[in-house]
């Protein structure tokens, strides 16, 4: 396991550079799969405007005139955030910076970094605007289609699908929280995918809205998108080790062929350091699960990617709008309720009943999507046919 890039590089190329240690493997794999996924929907969405699914919205936009205190006071809070953290991280004693999560979610920083940096900031604000000043400021009439939002609607995602998975995981575990709340808060670890997905799902629902971006189109030209970045999100927890495997698996292997990593696991140098000390290892990530365990993020690696491309090769096909998103919705709960069967997660007291958090939600999100599927095929169907009707009056 490769807790940060550090340990990936040492392992792997044999160099040892310092400030990799800052760069969370988790975290690196989700970034990467925000990327990739962006460009996949940008793609999708002009693929879509050319058939005429989308059309532009204009909006003015005032240009030439000088920035603001607000622009100056932003950048400048931003420019200190990035010194009195980021910065401080490469220039602070190590003993401070030795576990940079415990670091960035506490109140330890650099105050000369954040100081200079927020001016530089400030100042590269000011110089901006000033170059692009006006006698007098224009406004203009500026067209934009759906895919010139995409760097929006993924920030939209990666801050509201963030907070979704942190408060969901805060919900799954409650009585733990009770008793630990700032573990919980002030914590880079705990993330729940349904609970980010959710919350993602009313934020892109409010923005689509808002700027008149036709919903259920929207929504299929996500689904595969989604998808693959979740196939994407689960290789950082594969590589990282993030507690997020499977029961222990005492069965003998099926084929004799198949690496024992992909069949039982311990995870050794997990991120979360769970487990039994690793003989003759010392430091951080010195621990490794006692007893093997399925591999639950290396199964839905290779399954939601397959899915991913199901999904693409559907997407010309489906004509009825927002059956790709549908179908989605049913493929990822049917996934997700099956590898709950071998996956670790704690339990809830339903009516009797003991299902997982994810078992619930994938169950209501399968029912969803056949509901929604039902709903517009049918509504599809009965506007053919009130067409037919009046062609032939």
């Amino acid at each position: 396991m490769y807790p940060n890039l550090y340990f990936a590089f040492k392992d792997l190329f044999g160099v040892e550079w310092n400030f990799l240690r800052f760069v969370n493997s988790f975290g690196f794999f989700v970034a990467i799969a925000f990327i990739v996924s962006a460009i996949v929907l940008a793609n999708e969405l002009k693929r879509k405007s050319k058939q005429g699914l989308f059309q532009p919205t204009e909006m003015q936009v005032t240009v030439g005139k000088p920035a603001s205190y607000l622009d100056l006071g932003l950048n400048c809070l931003l420019g200190f955030l990035l010194g009195f953290k980021i910065v401080a991280l490469f220039i602070m004693d190590s003993s401070a910076t030795e576990d940079p999560q415990a670091f960035i979610f506490s109140t330890l920083g650099s105050w000369p970094a954040g100081i200079l940096l927020g001016l530089l900031f400030a100042g590269m604000k000011w110089w901006e605007k000033n170059k692009q000043k006006l006698a007098k400021p224009e406004t203009r009439n500026v067209r934009i289609w759906p895919h010139d939002r995409v760097g929006e609607i993924t920030i939209l995602a990666l801050v509201f699908g963030l907070l979704g998975a942190k408060l969901f995981d805060i919900f799954e575990n409650w009585s733990d929280f009770l008793k630990h709340p700032y573990d919980y808060i002030f914590s880079a670890k705990g993330l729940t995918f349904y609970g980010g997905l959710i919350c993602a799902a009313l934020a892109i629902w409010w923005y689509a809205k808002k700027h008149k971006i036709g919903f259920w189109h929207l929504n299929d030209a996500l689904a595969p998108t989604m998808m693959l970045a979740y196939s994407m999100g689960r290789i950082g927890c594969q590589v990282s080790g993030d507690g997020d495997w499977g029961i222990v698996n005492n069965n003998p292997k099926p084929f004799s062929w198949l690496p024992d990593w992909i069949w039982a696991y311990k995870y050794p140098h997990n991120v979360n350091e769970i487990g039994v000390p690793i003989p003759g290892c010392e430091g951080k990530f010195c621990n490794e699960l006692a007893a093997a365990v399925y591999p639950t993020a290396l199964y839905e690696i290779i399954i939601c990617f397959i899915l991913f491309l199901l999904l693409m090769s559907l997407r010309k096909k489906l004509k009825v709008p927002g059956t790709m998103m549908a179908l989605y919705l049913m493929l990822n709960g049917m996934e997700r309720f099956f590898i709950e069967k071998i996956r670790v997660n704690t339990r809830l007291d339903l009516f009797g009943l003991h299902p997982t958090q994810a078992e619930v939600i994938s169950t209501l999100l399968f029912l969803t999507g056949l509901g929604i599927w039902i709903y517009l095929a049918r509504k599809a169907k009965h506007k053919k046919a009130a067409s037919n009707t009046a062609k032939s009056v």
